[in-house]
C-alpha cells in the first residue's frame, strides 16, 4: 500500500473520529475515495463474525478478480475463527490475523472494509462504529434490529460517505434484475399485489438454562451493545434467533426480509398505509422458542397495492411448489420468482417464459452462499474502487425493506393493526412507536 493511501486513511480515520462527537461530516464519497484507492490497488478486508453465513464469502474471497487481501477473522468464539483461519489457510491472499475484539480491527488504518456477518443486535451497531473508523461495510441482513437503527445507518452513511451493501443477494441475480425490469416495463400490465413465501422445518429448541459461559467465548463482547444477561445455554450460537427480543428480530427479519425485498422491488413500493399481521407459535409448544413460528403479514400501499408475508418456520409444506419464493400478480399476468430464477405466466395461467439461473444460490440452508452472494461481493468491492457507480443494495433501500419486516414484528408484539405515515414511515400508534428503538448496553449508545 502506497504512502499516499496509507496517509489518506490515516486522515479518514482521525476525521471521523471527531465526527462521533458532533464535528462537521468528513465529506468523502465513494467517487472521491475510489480515486485515490485506485481501480487496481487491492483492497484490504476484514471478516467480523465466524458463523454460518461467513463461508458464504469464501469464494468471492478466493476470486482473484476481486484483488483483495484478508487482513483479519474476528470471532468471539475461539473455535469458530479457528475454523474459518483453518478454512482459508492458503486459500486467500493476505496474512489474516486471528482476533477476538473487533475494535482491533477498527483500529487498524490499513483495513478497507468489513463484513459483518455478527448476530442481529450488531449489525446496525457494528457497522456504523466501521463507518466511525474509516471502513465501508457489507451488512448482512437483517440491517438494523429496530426501525430507529435504520434511520441511524442511513444518517450515519451520508455523514461518513462510505459505501454500505446490505446482503440481500437477490438484488445482485441476473434473472431478479431482468425480470423486475419487465414488470416495471409493464409485462404483466400493472402490478398490484405480491405473496412473498418461505416454508422450513425447523425444530425443537432447548430450553434455555443457567449454564457456565462455554470456553472460548467471550460473553460480554458477544453481547455487545445489547442490554447484558446472564448466560444461559445455547443462547450464542444460532438459537439466540429465537430467545426473545435482545438480539433476535425473528424469522421475519432473518428471512422474509429476502422476498419482502423482491416484492417491494417489484412493485415500486417505500412504506405501507397499513399492516396486518397474525402469528403465533404454533410447534413444539413448550420447547425455547419464543417468539412466533408461523406468520402472515399484510401490508397495504398507495395506489391500491398490496404485499403478503405467508412465513412458516417450521411447517415445511411447499404452498407455492417451492421452499420461498415471491409471486408478482398484474391486470395482464404473473410472475414467479425466486433464487433459482423466473416464470413468466400470461392472465389466462399460461406460462410464457421460463428462465432459470445457471448458478446455485441456496434456499432454505442455514448460511447460504453461491453466485449471487458472490456476484454481490464484487459489486461492493467495485463500487469501493470506482469500476462501478451504484450499489445493487444500497443501505437506503435495504433499510426500507427492513422496515417492512420491523412492521410485522410490532405488530405481532403489540397485538394489533396500525397505521404508518407513507412519508416518514413512522407508526401512527403510540404502542407500537415505543418498540421504535432500543435500550443499549451503557456505554454503546449511537452517537450521530
Amino acid at each position: 500500500m502506497g504512502s499516499n493511501r496509507r496517509e489518506f486513511l490515516r486522515n479518514v480515520a482521525v476525521g471521523t473520529a471527531g465526527v462521533a462527537f458532533g464535528g462537521m461530516a468528513s465529506g468523502f464519497t465513494a467517487k472521491s475515495y475510489s480515486r485515490i484507492v485506485g481501480a487496481n490497488d487491492r483492497l484490504n478486508v476484514a471478516l467480523m463474525g465466524c458463523g454460518r453465513r461467513v463461508s458464504a464469502y469464501y469464494a468471492a474471497l478466493q476470486d482473484k478478480k476481486n484483488n483483495v487481501d484478508v487482513a483479519y477473522i474476528c470471532d468471539v468464539m475461539k473455535k469458530q475463527r479457528d475454523k474459518v483461519g483453518k478454512d482459508l489457510n492458503g486459500k486467500i491472499s493476505g496474512k489474516a490475523t486471528l482476533v477476538s475484539d473487533i475494535h482491533e480491527v477498527w483500529n487498524d488504518q490499513g483495513v478497507d472494509a468489513i463484513f459483518n456477518a455478527a448476530p442481529d443486535h450488531w449489525h446496525a451497531p457494528g457497522t456504523w462504529m466501521a463507518m466511525n473508523a474509516g471502513k465501508h461495510v457489507y451488512i448482512e441482513k437483517p440491517c438494523s434490529h429496530n426501525p430507529r437503527e435504520g434511520e441511524l445507518l442511513v444518517a450515519f452513511t451520508k455523514k461518513y460517505g462510505k459505501v454500505v451493501q446490505m446482503g440481500n443477494q437477490q438484488r445482485s441475480s441476473k434473472e431478479s434484475q431482468e425480470i423486475i425490469a419487465e414488470i416495471h416495463k409493464g409485462v404483466i400490465g400493472d402490478a398490484y399485489k405480491a405473496v412473498a413465501f418461505y416454508a422450513n422445518t425447523r425444530g425443537e429448541s432447548p430450553v434455555p438454562k443457567k449454564a457456565p459461559v462455554p470456553e472460548g467465548l467471550d460473553w460480554n463482547l458477544w453481547q455487545g451493545p445489547a442490554p447484558h444477561q446472564e448466560y444461559m445455554h445455547d443462547i450464542w450460537d444460532y438459537n439466540w434467533h429465537w430467545y426473545g427480543w435482545n438480539w433476535g428480530t425473528a424469522e421475519t427479519g432473518n428471512n422474509a426480509t429476502h422476498e419482502l425485498d423482491i416484492a417491494r422491488w417489484a412493485l415500486q413500493v417505500n412504506y405501507p398505509e397499513q399492516v396486518d399481521v397474525e402469528a403465533a407459535k404454533r410447534h413444539f409448544l413448550n420447547d425455547g422458542w419464543e417468539m412466533y413460528d408461523t406468520m402472515d403479514a399484510t401490508f397495504r400501499f398507495p395506489g391500491n397495492k398490496i404485499i403478503k408475508w405467508d412465513g412458516k418456520s417450521r411447517n415445511g409444506h411447499k404452498t407455492y411448489g417451492s421452499d420461498r419464493g415471491t409471486i408478482i400478480y398484474g391486470s395482464e399476468g404473473s410472475v414467479f420468482v425466486n433464487r433459482e430464477g423466473y416464470t413468466l405466466f400470461d392472465r389466462s395461467g399460461k406460462k410464457i417464459k421460463d428462465s432459470k439461473s445457471s448458478g446455485s444460490e441456496a434456499g432454505t440452508a442455514l448460511g447460504g452462499g453461491g453466485d449471487m452472494t458472490d456476484g454481490h461481493v464484487a459489486n461492493f468491492f467495485n463500487v469501493i474502487r470506482g469500476t462501478e457507480t451504484k450499489l445493487n443494495s444500497p443501505i437506503e433501500e435495504g433499510a426500507i425493506t427492513q422496515m417492512l419486516t420491523h412492521y410485522a414484528n410490532i405488530s405481532y408484539r403489540i397485538n394489533k393493526s396500525y397505521k404508518v405515515n407513507t412519508e416518514t414511515g413512522r407508526i401512527l400508534d403510540k404502542d407500537g412507536m415505543k418498540l421504535w428503538d432500543r435500550e443499549y448496553q451503557k456505554g454503546w449508545e449511537p452517537k450521530l
